[in-house]
């Protein structure tokens, strides 16, 4: 029985001193207010009331910076917001410097990216602070980097969520930019009806060369045609305007379906003939 007294109390004991390390920590031991010993995961045991153990997570945590108003170089009131997204370094050192070198990092980056911001965007305009977001995000990011390497911690990224401008000057840049969207509009408007009209007119242009094309045609045919009449003219009437004039007044016959008798002698029978191949009538038949 005077074991038990024993027993019992070393086995509390032990049970006391258990700490489990999850991977997603690594741990710090402390013995009588020092640095003992740095814990990875897995299982550990401390002795109680002498040891301590101070448990430090190793992923990726986000802290927003929380809006605030900064006045920026052209004097508007800017509500700025951002978040930080860092880790605390897995080894030894790191782990130690998020401990012992700093009081509270996350508290301590929510407001050095609050003091940041301010410094940056109180440089720029309001116009050119929207417009220049990636590189507000650069310095944010530099600047935290920079500051928190003793920390033993790691900034991922920064992101500017947003910069927005007092009501009233958000309503004015609102008309601006409808504004804008309308004039060009308008002039997609303008382009569109100025290259219809410019289609019209090289259509009607394709039109009047072409009718000017078949004027040309024709007229040469015509004079094609007048060049064949007095070749032939000159081929077959020269010398003979008598006879010409019969063949007209012939032709003129023939067209009011009237019927002429030539003599088989006749001269006239003798160029018709060469000219359409005709064979005289033989009027002793």
């Amino acid at each position: 029985m005077n074991y038990l007294y024993i027993i019992i109390p070393l086995v509390l004991l032990f049970f006391m001193g258990i700490r489990i390390v999850r991977p997603t920590e690594r741990a710090l031991i402390e013995r009588l207010g020092k640095y003992h010993s740095f814990a990875n995961p897995g299982f550990h045991w401390i002795i109680p009331v002498i040891d301590k153990l101070y448990m430090v997570n190793v992923t990726e945590q986000m802290v927003d910076a929380e809006p605030q108003e900064i006045i920026t170089n052209d004097n508007l009131n800017a509500r700025v917001d951002a978040q930080v997204y860092f880790k605390v370094k897995s080894d030894e050192e790191s782990v130690k410097g998020s401990i012992y070198n700093v009081n509270n990092y996350k508290w301590q980056i929510v407001n050095l990216a609050r003091t940041t911001l301010r410094n940056i965007i109180g440089t720029l305009t309001l116009k050119s602070a929207n417009s220049e977001r990636g590189k507000i995000n650069a310095d944010l990011y530099q600047t935290l980097h920079i500051e928190t390497q003793s920390w033993g911690i790691e900034i991922v990224r920064t992101e500017l969520k947003e910069i927005d401008p007092p009501k009233d000057v958000q309503e004015t840049m609102n008309k601006v930019v409808k504004a804008e969207n309308e004039k060009i509009a308008a002039v997609d408007s303008a382009t569109a009806a100025e290259t219809v009209a410019d289609g019209v007119k090289r259509a009607k242009i394709k039109e009047a060369e072409g009718f000017k094309q078949s004027k040309i045609l024709h007229a040469e045919g015509e004079a094609e045609a007048i060049k064949l009449v007095n070749e032939a003219a000159n081929k077959y009437f020269v010398g003979n305007a008598q006879l010409l004039r019969k063949l007209e007044a012939m032709e003129t016959s023939l067209e009011k379906n009237a019927k002429i008798v030539i003599p088989t002698g006749s001269e006239l029978v003798n160029i018709i003939g060469d000219m359409a191949g005709v064979v005289p009538i033989d009027l002793k038949k």
